[in-house]
């Protein structure tokens, strides 16, 4: 049997590897065993892949001899609130667990956040380990640790940094995804090359349509692309405390503001919020004669052709939503990013030259806002 690629987060006490690689879900049990403080686990999944993935997974435990209790929690972002947690919270109590039980999350982002954080307070402090079943949740919210929850102040307001014991990324869960979530998920690889690496988004112009129609070397590659570049951010800044982890948040200033004006719903996922937001962020380094229009041009073009909403009268499917720059400016205000009323944004002098920066006229956004809005 092949050994999975292997990327190693470098943290001092705290590394782990991210496997990657096809029929990783049927090799957990044997992958995982050895980091187990006991042999027993909990799999926490939601309702949509539990019965697609889940018998699959504690069968694969079961043959390495560990022991496996399930628990669900409806599909979907509205899970990542206080009242989903809190049922959540008392569910895993209900199994009556000790401070040697592993959590696993078995499940895209929304499970990873929740399980995590679950983990990072049940009993003050649990193991956990991240099955990631969308494209997005392998190449980027599996992997770093940060967990948590939604208030109605904005997205993941309340959680923690904590980190996984393993990540592994089964390859071929993703050909049963709807093109959508592909798509949701692909936002986050392109932004891998617009933050520092030019080659790679080359790479992706290229190559864009075969990651999403299933070609396996090259899902294989985005996926790994992604995850050394996530790695190597995470290991230099594992908590944000400087502004090299924060260019992971290229696009999300936006991206988060569209998601709490549509409802943190299906209107729009996040992985499409976040492309919608690195194509405005782009606009706004053009506009403010940061970055060359041919760059912003190219983003767009690109984050478009592959099927992404980079217009804001395309989100939700019709034209019936009436956008307000005030109101997506509110939004941002409540960013956990913005720092002394300051909004914080990642900008870019071109594709692969992002930049943190606080500095942005609000005058300027709001007429970045009231074109995207017009347009």
């Amino acid at each position: 049997m092949s050994s999975p690629r292997t990327i190693r987060v470098d943290l001092a006490g705290r590394a782990y590897d991210i496997a990657i690689g096809p029929g990783l879900i049927d090799r957990a049990g044997e992958l995982s065993r050895p980091l187990l403080a006991a042999p027993r686990v909990t799999i926490v999944s939601d309702d949509t892949v539990a019965p697609l993935y889940g018998a699959r997974l504690a069968a694969s435990f079961d043959r390495a001899g560990v022991a496996t209790r399930t628990v669900t929690v409806p599909a979907g972002e509205s899970s990542k609130d206080f009242a989903s947690f809190g049922r959540l919270m008392n569910e895993l109590l209900d199994l009556r667990p000790d401070r040697k039980t592993t959590l696993v999350a078995l499940g895209g982002g929304v499970v990873g956040d929740l399980t995590g954080f679950a983990a990072a307070v049940l009993l003050r402090g649990v193991d956990f380990i991240q099955v990631p079943t969308t494209l997005l949740a392998q190449v980027d919210s599996s992997v770093g640790g940060k967990t948590g929850i939604n208030t109605r102040h904005g997205k993941n307001l309340v959680g923690a940094f904590y980190q996984p014991r393993l990540v592994l990324a089964d390859t071929t869960v993703l050909d049963t995804l709807p093109r959508r979530e592909l798509l949701a998920g692909y936002a986050e690889v392109a932004k891998y090359g617009l933050i520092d690496d030019p080659e790679f988004f080359a790479w992706c112009e290229k190559n864009g349509d075969a990651v999403l129609a299933g070609d396996a070397a090259a899902r294989t590659y985005a996926i790994e692309q992604s995850c050394l570049s996530k790695a190597r951010i995470v290991a230099a800044d594992e908590r944000e405390t400087t502004d090299l982890r924060a260019l992971l948040n290229l696009g999300h200033t936006f991206g988060h503001a569209l998601e709490a004006e549509t409802g943190f719903g299906s209107t729009l996922l996040h992985g499409e919020a976040v492309g919608a937001g690195m194509a405005m962020a782009f606009d706004l380094s053009a506009r403010l004669g940061l970055c060359p229009t041919g760059d912003a041009e190219r983003v767009r073009r690109h984050l478009g052709a592959v099927g992404l909403p980079v217009r804001l009268r395309t989100i939700g499917g019709d034209n019936s939503r009436t956008w307000d720059a005030a109101k997506l400016i509110e939004h941002m205000r409540g960013d956990k990013k913005a720092e002394g009323g300051k909004l914080t944004f990642v900008l870019a002098r071109g594709i692969g030259k992002s930049f943190v920066t606080r500095d942005v006229d609000e005058a300027g956004l709001r007429g970045l806002l009231d074109d995207a809005i017009a347009a």
